[in-house]
This record gives C-alpha cells, structure tokens and sequence, in this order.
C-alpha cells in the first residue's frame, strides 16, 4: 500500500532516519496521519535498500498486537523481531499503550543498533518517565491534520475533483477540517460523522481512561465551550464565571485540569500573549485554537462560516505545521494576531482578516499594529478574497493562494 508523502514533516525526519542514538517521537492528535507518516517513512527506507526484515513495525491498536500491555511482553516482541545483526528500524505506533514502555524502549536505543520511531496521541507520551529517562535522546516532530496544501494535494492523490478557484476550494477545506480520513468522503455528512467519532476516540482512550475524570457532563461543558469560543482572549477566572452563569460550578484548579487534559489530547492549542516591548510572555488571557476546525463543525449545526475566529485558525496550524511558535501579539495598546518565531530567522508578524475592503477604518485598524512594530522582520496582512495592495512595506496575501502554493512565513 502506498501512502499520500506529507513532505513538510517527512523533510523534518529523513536527517534522523539512520540516527540509532536518538529516539524520533511523532506526536499528535488522534486521526490526524502519524501512522501512515511511519509507514511512508518505513517505505522510503526499503525504496532505499534496506532489507525489509530491518523494518520492524508494531502497531499496538492492532492485531496481533492488541495484548502487548507490560514492559516484559514489550521487549520480548522487540528481541523477537530484531535480526541478529545490522541497524534494525523499529517503529511502535500508539507506544503508550504499554505502561512503562520507557525503560525497554531505552534499553534498545542504548544498544545503538536500533533506529526507533514512536508515536502517540497525546502529550503524556512525553510526560514524566520519558522527558526524565530520555532526557536529550529524543526529538519530538509535532504532526497536525491536513493544511490547505496538503487537503490539495490529497485530494488529487485519491482522484477527487478539485475547483480551478483557490477560494471556492479553501471555503470547503474550512468547513471540512483536515483530518486525512474525511477527504475519502464525499458528503459533508459522512463527514461530521467521522469527527465526531474522532472526539469520541479521544474522550474514551485519552481522557476518560487516562485522567479519570469524574465528573463528566462538567468536563463536557468546558469542552463545548472552549470549542466553541475558539479563537477568544480567554482568562481562566472569566471562563470559571462565565461557567457558572450557565449553571456549572467547579473549582478554579478543576477548570485548569481540564483546560489542560484538552490541550494534552491536543483538541486545543494554547496560544499565550507576548509583549513587544519587553520581549516577555503576558500571563493570563490567552487564545485556544483547535487542532481541527471539524471539532467545531461536528459539534454545531451551523453550517456558517465565522471567517474571523475561522481564518485565524487554519494560520495558527499552518504556522505551527511549518514550525513556528506562535503567541498573540501586543504592542503598546494594539494586538498583533499572530508573532511567529522563526528560530534564528527572527520573527514574522501577522494580522488575519476576512477582508479590508469593508472601508478604510478596517484598512487602518489591520495595518496599524504592524506599522507600530519598528525592527525589520517580515510584516503579513492575510485576507480571504481582496484585490493585493502594497502599504509600507508590509506584505498582503490572500490566504486561499498563500497557503495552496506551501508558502512559508
């Protein structure tokens, strides 16, 4: 079986393919492709000349195995499959399955004959034993579902129709979402099913199991309400009172616990405030994007599309799919959408909007933040559809084509 190469993360790990010392760790939300990426990756290795019989793959959701719990059974599968001699390239899909898979899979990795590649769904992968066992012997690749290029890109790959209009194309992209599995279907309702039982997944494998939440209709209405409020300043104490206005009542830690189960699921990102001036991270409010804008839609019968909140999210994972950080932006009185780190690059600077072309006071409410930033590093206003002007110096694209062409900021 051949699967669609999702190039921006496969250009991240093919320097480590041969690396026995460090341990590759693909992270990300469930559904969202980690396991056909190690699989493609597996591929490319055997295209390459190595032997197939050095390509060791356990996917632990599936037979034959399902009952590989315990370190002990772990290891005595890996020493099973490894051949006596030569680089082995050990993939273990949905490791976590496995309590206390650390100590095993470090011993391998110690033995430096063992090329090891691990995928899990949620940041507990890289919590506790792990960061403290592994400490400097592993590298995280953050994986998201599918960006307007790649949604593309796949579409082609399965032979589906794809709209001469970039912005025809990119309104469907939105109201779809990105997870792989959906581009196989065609309608929109088959759709919203299967996110829906991605959420489902989620609840049961990465939160009912694992953080035991008591509490569950509570948990529930600070999903439903984060979800829906994607893309808001939000301060834990305005939640918690916004909260019990509608009649659920929690302590200020629970609502903190929850708020971070549904970012270590990865259904939310956090995205925190940074001030230009002293160069320091505000705390408090704070945004929460989705790592799917289907998690919005498939909980909502709503159809419309909200372009700001909506906009400003498919940037945020399409920065951070590029690998950029990403914090909200403020200077002086004026808020930035979006300040990308770029690592040695420096910075880029961004405001999203539906469009400027509303009248000139939405003109110069977009530019003024970037005209206020005085260094030299790219400044972007993206917009969905407006005819591209020139301002200062500051850089207008319409997102449709920016982001179907793999631009970069």
């Amino acid at each position: 079986m051949r699967y669609f190469k999702r190039e921006i993360y496969l250009r991240k790990i093919r320097g480590f393919y041969d690396d026995t010392d460090l341990i590759k760790v693909v992270t990300g939300v469930r559904r969202c492709g980690k396991s056909s990426l190690m699989a493609t990756i597996a591929d490319e290795l055997r295209d390459r000349g190595v032997n197939p019989d050095h390509v060791v793959f356990l996917d632990l959701d599936r037979r034959p195995y399902r009952n590989v719990k315990t370190p002990d059974r772990l290891e005595s599968l890996i020493a099973e499959k490894t051949p006596p001699t030569g680089t082995t390239y050990l993939f273990i899909d949905e490791v976590q399955n496995v309590k206390g898979f650390e100590e095993v899979v470090n011993a391998f990795r110690a033995e430096g004959r063992h090329s090891i590649f691990l995928t899990g769904s949620n940041s507990y992968l890289l919590s506790g034993e792990l960061v403290t066992k592994l400490t400097g012997r592993y590298v995280e690749f953050e994986m998201f579902p599918l960006t307007f290029d790649e949604w593309i890109g796949m579409k082609r790959f399965f032979g589906k129709t794809v709209s001469p209009s970039a912005v025809e194309e990119f309104d469907h992209f939105l109201r779809d979402g990105g997870f792989p599995k959906t581009v196989q279907y065609d309608a929109l309702e088959d759709k919203r099913a299967y996110v829906r039982g991605v959420v489902s997944e989620i609840f049961e494998k990465d939160v009912r199991r694992r953080a035991k939440i008591r509490h569950v209709d509570a948990f529930r209405r600070v999903q439903t309400y984060l979800v829906n409020n994607f893309g808001a300043l939000t301060s834990l104490p305005n939640l918690l009172a916004a909260l019990e206005k509608s009649g659920t009542r929690m302590k200020l830690d629970t609502l903190e616990r929850y708020v971070r189960i549904l970012v270590d699921a990865k259904i939310l990102c956090e995205c925190e405030r940074f001030d230009l001036k002293s160069r320091r991270s505000i705390h408090g409010e704070r945004k929460y994007y989705l790592s799917d804008l289907g998690f919005y839609f498939a909980a909502n019968t709503d159809n419309r599309v909200h372009y700001g909140p909506v906009l400003e999210n498919a940037v945020y994972v399409y920065a951070r799919s590029r690998g950029r950080a990403a914090s909200v932006g403020r200077i002086g009185s004026l808020e930035c959408d979006f300040i990308l780190r770029r690592g040695e690059e420096g910075y880029a600077y961004v405001q999203v909007c539906m469009t400027m072309m509303a009248s000139r006071e939405t003109e110069d409410r977009e530019y003024a933040p970037l005209e206020a930033i005085r260094d030299n590093y790219p400044k972007y206003v993206l917009t969905r559809n407006d005819p591209i002007q020139s301002r200062n110096g500051i850089l207008h694209r319409n997102l449709p084509e920016f982001m179907r062409d793999g631009n970069i900021f």
